[in-house]
């Protein structure tokens, strides 16, 4: 989900634009930086991942990670086809974007496990590669004014990326005995009804709300996601999964709303204590799903309607959940068939 941002630090010819690139990548929080080899001294401006470029080779600590292609003709076109699953990321530079087919292009990559990123020399260029599809290229490499990283910021914090949420019968609610569960501190406030999606199968993910709702008891801490039990999964900005007892401060997960409005949140710090714990299971159909929460009034789940507490929860009352073919092998969508119960 999160896209992958690149900047292009080495193309000015004069010493000071390229450090004032430097300074404007990292002012609007953008820390992929291409940099010339002699600017080695450039990293001292702030702490980013420093990237150099070689016969369109891009290297980080002299690996190659990247391969750049430039397109003008058909041929252009099926040499980039070529390196399907052969590199780690491949860069796209088309001299004219409304002749190559970026369509094509993406459509070709998905799923190959090649990252597929397009150069971009403006905001609404950037905007349109984006989101091209749907899907998107996986990422942008800007040759754009610095002037413009800002805006390029803007753009990517607020893109209207969407999560599919389904709404399932709740067929039991079972109040367990004690164990470890996680509560998960962003660094983002969030609204009522939005919050993490949290799972004990990869293939259903409960939407979990936020404690953004004033409670009789404790006051409301909207940036706070009480998610549940410790070995539960947990969506990550990368669109895969984690265990809960592995988020660490630092990491970026997904937040959705009840509307399916999904943004990236910074996590600030994850707790484990042991709380009472409360099993919850919806009826999916041709099978069943579950998530284990903390048993008591401030954690909710969100229907349709909004955040609901787990203590007002009825059997056959509707939930969200995030429903999900395949499997997953370290955290990685796989296509294959695995049963969770």
């Amino acid at each position: 989900m999160t896209k992958l941002i690149w900047v292009r630090a080495d193309l000015p010819a004069d010493y000071e634009d390229r450090k004032r690139v430097v300074s404007s990548a990292l002012e609007a929080g953008l820390t992929n930086i291409i940099l010339r080899e002699e600017d080695e001294a450039l990293q001292r401006l702030g702490r980013f991942n420093a990237l150099t470029m070689h016969d369109d080779k891009v290297l980080r600590d002299g690996e190659t990670i990247a391969l750049r292609v430039t397109v003008a003709s058909s041929q252009d076109l099926e040499d980039a086809y070529a390196l399907k699953g052969k590199t780690e990321k491949l860069i796209i530079s088309a001299q004219d974007w409304q002749v190559i087919p970026l369509e094509n292009l993406i459509a070709v990559f998905q799923g190959s496990g090649t990252m597929l990123l397009a150069e971009a020399d403006g905001v609404d260029e950037a905007k349109l590669f984006l989101e091209t599809m749907e899907v998107g290229a996986d990422g942008v490499v800007l040759t754009i004014d610095p002037s413009q990283f800002g805006d390029v910021a803007i753009l990517l914090s607020g893109r209207d990326a969407m999560v599919e949420l389904t709404a399932l019968p709740i067929s039991k609610i079972t109040p367990l005995t004690i164990g470890d569960r996680v509560c998960v501190d962003t660094c983002s406030l969030m609204q009522p009804g939005e919050g993490l999606l949290v799972g004990s199968q990869s293939s259903c993910l409960f939407l979990i709300s936020s404690e953004s709702v004033e409670s009789e008891y404790v006051a409301s801490r909207p940036f706070r996601v009480n998610a549940g039990a410790v070995h539960a999964y947990v969506l990550t900005a990368s669109g895969q999964t984690r265990y809960l007892s592995e988020v660490r401060g630092g990491e970026e997960l997904i937040a959705v709303d009840q509307e399916g409005r999904a943004r990236t949140v910074v996590v600030g710090r994850s707790k484990i204590e042991r709380r009472p714990l409360l099993l919850i299971e919806v009826d999916g159909g041709e099978r069943k799903y579950s998530t284990i929460v903390q048993n008591a009034e401030t954690i909710r789940l969100v229907t349709p309607d909004g955040p609901v507490s787990v203590s007002d929860l009825v059997l056959g009352q509707h939930i969200l959940v995030r429903l999900e073919e395949g499997g997953r092998h370290f955290g990685h969508m796989i296509n294959e068939t695995i049963t969770e119960l």
